[in-house]
């Protein structure tokens, strides 16, 4: 292709300069430019004989003759070329069956999705070749059965991201810390992410059906051209097939694309065909959810509680573990106390100071009336610290058992909880289901 426009320097800048401003007409009002296209055809290039028959397609003239012969230089950039610029005009519907396919191509879970099908696959999903443009993406996408070979959890946070790792139930407000305990936070956090499931599919799929609205601002179905939408690629791969634009971008693998289409803000029109693509994982994945919010709390359930490890009955506490609690809390409690030395030699020497002050003098008896005092400040300050102590360990055991009686009663309630927790996720199972069912055709 280089060798003929070298050749041809003034061909080829006319042609470029036509070819420019053909596509910004399109993109503005979906019309060729008036004045007549005065370029000639360079040998070998595809794209004068592809502008003609574009040309001539948008007057109503027979565009056979020059679609065969850039047909015959490049099949593929020649259908991807009109494919696009009718897109990018409004007139997407004007499109032969066939050229879709050619300008497509093939998809592969190996390989890269290629700009020109990424843009094909917008402008499909946004309506501009009707339905059957729609179906023909989704056709491709499903002979890949992309679901084969994807993780679920990829699929769950793409849709939902940002999910909490512990769900704190009504029940347990009082006591979050059970909230973690395997047993009770798994039914509550299945329950809490299939209702957020449940909410996205629905968000994306009430997206979807406000393209039925006359007037919404992402329908395509009256032929808008390329200038009213919010999105540049397919615009911006013409401009590259026609000579205009830089080096194109990096590409993304299949998977990496559609979990993008379905992350909260992603176009819904693409968002739609992604749901369509992950229905038969998001089923799946949703029954595992229902089966886990079902699983009742255990009759007998050990919780941690100021510290200590009590298991809970549906009559109360246990005993023996409250008892060895308690045990724990006075041993810990209670600061060990030797005998208390430095009074008793305080009392010892302050009696021998009186003894001595009888027969000898009298500073020995102030002394000995002080060591004496000292001794008993010391004694009443020892009395003080073991009330301290008692009462210390008699409100932690007045505490833990409060707390334990309160536990008990709050996994009563999360029993109770639980038969409306398990009715609730069946709903959001059941219309999760339904919402993926409908598929993206229902929006036609």
């Amino acid at each position: 292709m280089s060798t003929d426009l070298t050749a041809s320097p003034p061909a080829a800048t006319e042609l470029h300069r036509y070819a420019e401003a053909l596509v910004a007409h399109l993109a503005a009002n979906g019309a060729a430019p008036p004045a007549a296209p005065s370029f000639s055809d360079i040998p070998g290039y595809w794209l004068p004989p592809a502008v003609e028959a574009l040309v001539a397609l948008l007057a109503g003239d027979d565009p056979l003759e020059p679609l065969s012969r850039a047909a015959g230089r490049d099949q593929q950039q020649t259908a991807l070329f009109l494919c696009l610029a009718l897109a990018v005009s409004g007139q997407g519907s004007r499109i032969h069956a066939s050229w879709l396919g050619t300008a497509f191509g093939e998809l592969s879970i190996d390989r890269p999705v290629t700009h020109g099908q990424r843009s094909l696959w917008l402008a499909a999903a946004r309506g501009a070749y009707g339905p059957a443009g729609k179906i023909f993406v989704l056709r491709k996408l499903d002979a890949l059965a992309v679901q084969n070979h994807a993780d679920a959890q990829q699929w769950v946070q793409a849709l939902v991201p940002g999910e909490p790792s512990v769900v704190v139930p009504p029940s347990l407000a009082d006591f979050p810390e059970m909230a973690e305990i395997p047993d009770l936070a798994k039914p509550a956090v299945a329950a809490a992410r299939l209702a957020r499931l449940r909410a996205r599919c629905a968000e994306i799929t009430s997206a979807r059906q406000s393209e039925q609205t006359p007037g919404a601002p992402l329908d395509n179905s009256a032929g808008d051209p390329a200038g009213s939408w919010a999105e540049d690629e397919p615009l911006a791969v013409l401009r590259s097939l026609i000579g205009q634009g830089g080096p194109a971008g990096p590409m993304a693998s299949l998977s990496t694309y559609l979990l993008d289409d379905l992350r909260p803000g992603a176009d819904p029109h693409l968002a739609a065909i992604a749901l369509h693509v992950a229905a038969p994982i998001l089923r799946g994945v949703a029954e595992e959810l229902e089966a886990d919010s079902r699983l009742e709390p255990p009759e007998t359930l050990t919780v941690p509680l100021l510290g200590h490890r009590i298991r809970l009955h549906p009559e109360g506490p246990d005993q023996e573990s409250l008892a060895a609690a308690e045990h724990s809390i006075l041993t810990e409690g209670v600061v060990p106390r030797g005998r208390p030395w430095a009074a008793i030699v305080l009392i010892v020497l302050g009696v021998a100071c009186l003894i001595g002050a009888v027969v000898a003098e009298h500073l020995l008896a102030a002394a000995g009336v002080a060591m004496i005092g000292l001794a008993g400040w010391q004694l009443w300050q020892r009395r003080k610290l073991v009330e301290a102590d008692a009462r210390y360990v008699a409100g932690q055991v007045s505490e833990l058992k409060e707390l334990a009686e309160g536990a008990v009663w709050a996994l009563h309630a999360y029993a109770r909880e639980a038969e409306a927790r398990a009715k609730e996720a069946a709903e959001d199972a059941t219309e999760l289901t339904r919402l993926i069912r409908r598929g993206p055709r229902a929006a036609h």
